[in-house]
């Protein structure tokens, strides 16, 4: 009899899960951030190779700053910022675009190996052990954003005269033609000022990841990813007293991230087509 209650005891102890595993907390979470990094990285680096990025300047930084604008960070530009059009304030203005194809590589891989980890926890699920995961996951994420703040600085030479009159349709002599209209003739001096002094330019520019904004923005994306995945998922087990959430939000959410993904694909697939008859594939 006391046998038998010892181990009614012991199974209790692990269903509930009043006790956190923290190395295997430790080490999944190194995982799913380093695997997320990784495919960031090397998608944003991928792109910008295609783009011939790294003729203006050195491809790990700009691998960096892309990486932290995929994850919600911001890039402050310097120097001759004046040749795109911008002055006084507006030179300062931090860059916050955000890569959306680098962000759903990171996004996909965090949430897949953040979800495995749980999964491989019990049928179970502790609050804290869930609290504990999910902490320690954002928390090494923005640890590692540190990183592309340190990498995150260079300067770029942009060389204006390569997107001069005489490389758009018609330019090689006398003006653009267009179907129906016939030669433009000259429309140098109709372009903005701007546009022509960005001509003419051959512009270097500094840039450099902000250390405050990145570091939050990677917390938030982080955050966000990792609820959304939580969500989404039908086959994740939830602490006990989470079944409302199970039936009611999950179907919900789950069906809205497998349209976004259809979506995805889709854009794509109509990408690659274009490609294949396009003058500039590898754009």
């Amino acid at each position: 009899m006391s046998g038998a209650t010892s181990a009614a005891t012991g199974v209790g102890t692990t269903e509930h899960g009043t006790r956190v595993p923290w190395a295997d907390v430790v080490m999944s979470a190194v995982a799913a951030v380093s695997w997320a990094l990784i495919g960031m990285t090397g998608t944003a680096a991928l792109g910008l190779h295609l783009l011939d990025a790294e003729s203006a300047g050195s491809l790990g930084p700009m691998t960096a700053a892309v990486v932290a604008l995929a994850a919600g960070g911001s890039v402050t530009p310097s120097g001759d910022v004046s040749a795109f059009g911008l002055s006084g304030a507006e030179a300062s203005t931090a860059v916050e675009i955000t890569p959306l194809g680098v962000s759903l590589v990171g996004a996909l891989l965090l949430s897949y190996f953040f979800l495995r980890s749980l999964r491989a926890a019990g049928a179970l699920l502790s609050p804290a052990e869930l609290v504990a995961r999910a902490g320690t996951v954002a928390a090494l994420f923005v640890g590692m954003s540190g990183g592309l703040v340190w990498a995150g600085h260079d300067v770029v030479t942009i060389d204006g005269g390569a997107l001069g009159p005489a490389d758009l349709p018609g330019g090689g002599g006398g003006g653009p033609e267009i179907p129906g209209l016939g030669d433009l003739g000259d429309i140098e001096g109709l372009l903005p000022d701007r546009i022509g002094d960005l001509v003419e330019a051959r512009a270097t520019v500094g840039f450099t990841v902000d250390t405050v904004p990145t570091l939050l923005g990677g917390l938030g994306w982080a955050v966000c990813v990792l609820v959304v995945a939580l969500l989404a998922s039908r086959r994740t087990p939830l602490p006990r007293g989470w079944d409302a959430v199970h039936r009611a939000v999950r179907p919900a959410v789950s069906a809205l991230v497998m349209v976004g993904l259809v979506a995805v694909a889709a854009g794509l697939t109509a990408a690659g087509y274009a490609a294949i008859d396009d003058e500039h594939p590898r754009r």
